[in-house]
């Protein structure tokens, strides 16, 4: 049987730029874990190595290759990315981080791949690196559409780098919902919290972008007048800087690097509020899982957290880089339950309307099946 005609499953390729643990590609493996295996044949390419997120991948029977990329100059990589590609044309091409994007307009093309055929996707609102822009810009139209996993980032997209509308889609990220609602709390006692402590959570990559700086000070002024701990679950290049600022604020035994954690929904069911003080995002992941295990948040005041936010309704929204308004927020919900607990209830309740990961595949899967049937409808020209 020949692999044209729509009665017969989509064969999709992921190109990611890493699978190290991070937003994306645990969306990824949300995303691919939920889409129906009998309209689906996916596989996964990272640029670099496998990585844990490709551990967990393969395990659910995903087919994962990696290129070992070493720099963005690797041409060995993007060899091997060149050959993948070739010997085994995919229907679509999904890319998804930066240098994936690059990679599978540049590769994807020479490799034979239709720019009919390749979907890029973005989930940051990037302001930090403008040459990510610019390179954008000049290569949007070696793909087929862009997705944004927010309205500020397609906003952003159009605004800022100049991408056509015509080109843009948005697909909100998700969240398997129930996991984090009905996780059991994990015991406070055993990660050092005393019973009357109040707990803050973080959750996420240790990157500068994230608002650390901010956090901590905050932390240290609400400490002053309150049992509080404050618990920073992940790992990333950051962490050395992070450790210094919890010894500058004197916060040592009372601020808690956890590392990487495989029970993050038990970790937020146990504390008392979720801190996000992120300088720009797209659609965090971890302020999702944090409305859906039904936390009061505050958090930024930025682009991807005011998508999801509603002051004063599903959480509250204070000025990125003021610690001052960070710190009144978190005292005002620690010294309100009741309003505390109204919060919660209504993200969680957000999530389950908006933001289920069924739901999200659906939508992903009507593209590809879109895509594919103007591939289709070409052939038949």
């Amino acid at each position: 049987m020949t692999r044209t005609g729509l009665d017969r499953p989509i064969y999709l390729t992921y190109l990611i730029t890493d699978l190290e643990i991070g937003g994306v590609p645990l969306h990824l493996y949300r995303l691919i874990t939920c889409l129906p295996r009998k309209e689906v044949r996916a596989r996964v390419i990272s640029l670099a190595d496998e990585g844990p997120v490709g551990h967990k991948l393969r395990e659910a029977g995903i087919p994962v290759h990696a290129c070992g990329a070493r720099s963005v100059t690797d041409f060995d990589a993007l060899l091997r990315l060149w050959r993948l590609l070739r010997a085994y044309p995919p229907d679509i091409l999904h890319s998804l981080l930066f240098h994936a994007n690059m990679a599978a307009r540049v590769i994807g093309f020479l490799a034979g791949v239709p720019t009919s055929r390749i979907i890029s996707e973005i989930q940051t609102v990037e302001i930090e690196r403008r040459w990510h822009l610019i390179a954008d810009t000049l290569t949007c139209r070696w793909s087929r559409c862009e997705v944004g996993n927010s309205p500020s980032v397609v906003e952003h997209l159009h605004r800022v780098a100049h991408l056509p509308r015509s080109r843009l889609v948005v697909i909100r990220g998700g969240v398997e919902v129930e996991s984090f609602a009905s996780a059991i709390p994990a015991d406070r006692a055993l990660l050092g919290c005393q019973s009357d402590e109040k707990v803050i959570i973080w959750t996420g990559r240790l990157d500068p972008v994230k608002g650390f700086e901010q956090m901590l000070a905050a932390f240290a002024e609400v400490s002053k007048s309150r049992h509080v701990r404050f618990l920073l679950v992940g790992e990333g290049s950051y962490r050395a800087a992070i450790a210094e600022l919890i010894r500058h604020h004197r916060l040592t035994g009372r601020a808690q690097l956890l590392g990487q954690r495989e029970d993050v929904p038990r970790l937020l069911k146990s504390a008392d509020l979720f801190l996000f003080g992120s300088r720009t995002e797209g659609l965090p992941n971890a302020l999702l899982e944090a409305m859906a295990a039904g936390l009061p948040i505050v958090a930024t005041d930025v682009s991807g957290c005011r998508d999801l936010i509603q002051h004063d309704q599903t959480g509250l929204l204070v000025p990125a880089g003021s610690s001052r308004a960070m710190a009144a927020a978190v005292g005002r919900l620690l010294d309100d339950p009741l309003m505390a607990r109204r919060l919660g209830q209504n993200a969680r309740q957000w999530t389950m309307q908006n933001a289920a990961i069924d739901a999200i595949g659906n939508a992903w899967l009507t593209l590809y099946r879109t895509l594919q049937g103007e591939r289709v409808s070409r052939s038949r020209c």
